[in-house]
């Protein structure tokens, strides 16, 4: 007998194949899923598991225009629900619009939901449930659903109140010997990644417990398949000898998982395996999941279009990488919203991706929320000169030289990119000299006229997700905060056009980088 699973991930809002920037259809998107979804059911030699593997409440503009507007969220979990899956995974990003909203969300889902390593204050999984046992054709699965443990990295403390983030490898020690008990077949739907290189076993970023798919499939036995996500990468492979997936992001692939199981004195166990990604770039986007958002999405695209502020100059974006080693237009705008809204002297902020195409001579909300991607609110972090030094000791390091031209370091490209750990602050001078040995890059740092003083205390505007910690910033944290901004960053650059009206595109130019 085959055993079909077919995971997504990662599919963050993205319903219908647009990137919400042009009209031009794009290879990704729920709607495509299903249909996909559909053939590849009906294709299958044997039942079919399906999992939803997390983060798909936030994410895209619809998302976030649903989680703003008047409509239930229940609207943007009913493709899901249409997509008749047997299971689903928390993601990291189904925790950014509050635990209200969360449980809504779950509540919403036709089909249980898993998370056997967020622990109420008893002990127990604070969503109710570990892991399902699904009976198909006489043999038991049992799917264990587990949550990178980092999540209280990047949210805000009441949000998390009362939960307890247990690593996956702990977790999966306790459960996996119990289900081998319980059923034939075991497998882990994880949303977390592998945080050593699958071949060599070498680390491939700091080891935070962030990503423990690698020292799961090494310390934990039993797993007859592994499904990941929340790194955005596109896996189909084998660790030893167990075969895992990973379907990129926004929707782009399925992951696929086939085992071949046999029967040895009325026990089933699997013989053999097989892992592949398939691509719904060519499927036809389902009419029955289009319907479903069809009012919604002209609501938010009328939404999008409505202009906000007009720009003179040039605010657009055509060189990511240049944006990146001499100030920006773009980045000098929101560095002076982030500053505006939190009346600090300091800001700091990134450009999160490659996509971003900055501001045009009219600017839309379509503008703000394709540039500005992630549901941010504000905190104002008190720190010392030390401290802000050793930020922006780090910021350097997402920079590298090669043949003379200043790169992104390819160590933070590969296996997932971290553009948006690379930050640029505004109301600071300082120079970032990548000629001089790591640690010691920032020559140059002046405040108010002055050389920073290593004792001095400032107080600095950034992101939530920074101000905790987020993208290992560890001289920043929770304890730190002396205020926050509990308006979506989104809100705030369109207010800040409501009475900024007309912007001029200008820089300060008041940092420097040095190859």
């Amino acid at each position: 007998m085959k055993i079909t699973f077919l995971e997504t991930s990662d599919m963050h809002g993205y319903v219908t194949p647009t990137n919400y920037s042009d009209d031009q259809e794009q290879g990704f998107g729920t709607a495509k899923v299903a249909t996909k979804m559909k053939q590849l059911k009906a294709e299958a030699d044997g039942p079919v598991i399906t999992i939803e593997n997390g983060d798909f409440i936030q994410g895209s503009p619809l998302s976030y225009y649903i989680a703003k507007s008047q409509h239930h969220v229940s609207a943007l979990t009913a493709p899901v629900n249409l997509l008749d899956v047997d299971v689903h995974v928390l993601g990291n990003h189904e925790f950014n619009y509050g635990l209200d909203y969360l449980k809504e969300a779950i509540t919403s889902y036709q089909s249980p939901v898993l998370a056997a390593n967020i622990l109420n204050e008893n002990g127990d999984p604070y969503f109710g449930q570990a892991y399902k046992i699904i009976e198909k054709e006489g043999v038991k699965i049992a799917v264990l659903g587990l949550v990178t443990q980092y999540i209280p990295h990047w949210e805000q403390p009441a949000t998390i109140k009362g939960m307890t983030f247990q690593s996956i490898v702990e977790t999966a020690k306790v459960y996996i010997p119990r289900l081998r008990e319980a059923a034939d077949i075991v497998v882990v739907s994880y949303h977390g990644g592998f945080e050593k290189d699958l071949i060599t076993g070498e680390p491939t970023e700091l080891l935070t417990g962030e990503n423990e798919g690698y020292q799961l499939l090494h310390e934990v036995s039993g797993i007859d398949a592994l499904f990941t996500g929340h790194q955005h990468r596109e896996i189909a492979t084998k660790i030893n000898g167990i075969p895992v997936v990973q379907p990129g992001f926004r929707g782009s692939f399925i992951g696929k998982i086939e085992l071949t199981v046999a029967t040895d004195e009325d026990q089933f166990r699997v013989v053999d395996s097989r892992a592949e990604l398939v691509s719904v770039v060519d499927a036809t986007p389902d009419e029955a999941t289009l319907a479903l958002l069809a009012p919604i999405n002209e609501e938010l695209n009328t939404w999008l279009d409505q202009p906000l502020g007009q720009v003179e100059g040039d605010m657009r974006i055509t060189d990511p990488m240049g944006a990146r080693i001499k100030e920006h237009p773009y980045i000098e705008f929101i560095n002076r919203v982030q500053m505006a809204a939190s009346g600090a002297k300091i800001s700091g902020t990134a450009l999160f991706n490659n996509e971003g195409k900055g501001f045009g001579s009219t600017i839309t909300m379509r503008d703000v929320i394709t540039n500005y991607i992630y549901p941010n609110t504000l905190a104002v972090v008190r720190v010392t000169g030390a401290e802000l030094k050793a930020a922006l000791e780090q910021t350097a390091n997402y920079l590298a030289v090669e043949e003379n031209a200043i790169i992104f370091n390819p160590a933070f490209i590969e296996p997932k990119p971290q553009y948006y750990n690379y930050d640029m602050y505004e109301g600071i001078e300082y120079t970032i000299d990548l000629r001089q040995p790591v640690g010691q890059r920032i020559t140059t740092l002046v405040f108010e006229g002055e050389p920073v003083a290593m004792d001095q205390h400032l107080d600095i505007v950034i992101n939530q997700y920074r101000a905790v910690g987020g993208g290992n910033y560890d001289m920043f944290a929770a304890e730190k905060i002396i205020r926050e901004i509990q308006v979506d960053m989104t809100e705030l650059i369109a207010d800040y056009l409501k009475a900024h009206p007309v912007i001029d595109a200008v820089t300060n130019q008041n940092f420097k980088v040095i190859a």
